[in-house]
């Protein structure tokens, strides 16, 4: 018996199977680390002063310091980071829209003989380069597309990377910092919360990238885990060595 009987059914069954993720959102990188660095930074950050000793109203303030300095420091770095990039990129797409407007004849042979490099036949691969070539825009794109490798109508934005990255790293920071500002004493709900949070953040980006969320949960669990250990074992050893 067929599994798929007809055309039509091929074509439905194509399309509901050969769907992608974004993968070149401006979003998602910042987002992720944001969270995970919010999370990891502020824990360890907090366990470090812990280990020293100090009283629990110190640890908290220093929690707040810590998602503060960091947040505007993620959303600093990423939208000077994207745009620049963004600036280059479209440094790179006015030399290219020069060429075409300057020697077109020339940026259309290049196109055919792209295509020509990748099997198509030299009459075809001309006929589609020069069909191509009569939308400047369209030839634009298509030539960022072969020679840069990039989208031109899909360029990451700066503001959305630095929003994404300010707010996912304050609320990563938020969760060892929450236990002290609903009034505990001591540091192990922090602790507990955070990798909870952490194990969570990791199994919720396993189903964006296709991991097993076991793994990818386990995985930034021990990380965490590992970093809060160290920065609590370095806090006691400069607390006890100062005192």
């Amino acid at each position: 018996m067929s599994i798929i009987d007809t055309d039509a059914t091929l074509h439905e069954a194509h399309r509901d199977n050969h769907t992608h993720r974004d993968v070149n959102g401006g979003w998602l990188r910042p987002a992720v680390f944001g969270a995970m660095d919010g999370l990891v930074s502020n824990l360890a950050l907090m366990t470090g002063v812990a280990g020293g000793a100090v009283s629990h109203q110190t640890i908290g303030i220093t929690g707040l310091a810590g998602l503060a300095a960091g947040a505007f420091s993620m959303a600093a770095g990423e939208y000077t980071s994207v745009a620049s990039q963004r600036e280059l990129v479209e440094a790179e797409l006015d030399v290219e829209r020069r060429e075409l407007r300057k020697h077109p004849a020339d940026e259309e042979r290049e196109l055919a003989e792209l295509y020509m490099s990748r099997g198509v036949e030299p009459d075809l691969a001309r006929e589609v380069a020069r069909q191509l070539s009569q939308d400047p825009e369209q030839a634009l794109e298509i030539h960022a597309r072969e020679e840069l490798g990039i989208d031109p109508s899909d360029l990451p934005s700066p503001t959305v990377a630095a929003v994404s990255s300010f707010a996912s790293f304050a609320l990563g920071a938020l969760l060892p910092l929450l236990p002290y500002l609903l009034g505990a004493s001591a540091l192990w709900p922090a602790v507990l919360l955070a990798l909870i949070g952490l194990f969570g953040c990791g199994a919720v980006v396993a189903k964006v990238t296709a991991r097993s969320w076991w793994f990818s949960g386990t995985r930034q669990l021990a990380l965490g885990g590992i970093a809060a250990a160290l920065t609590f074992g370095l806090g006691h050893l400069f607390g006890t060595a100062i005192g």
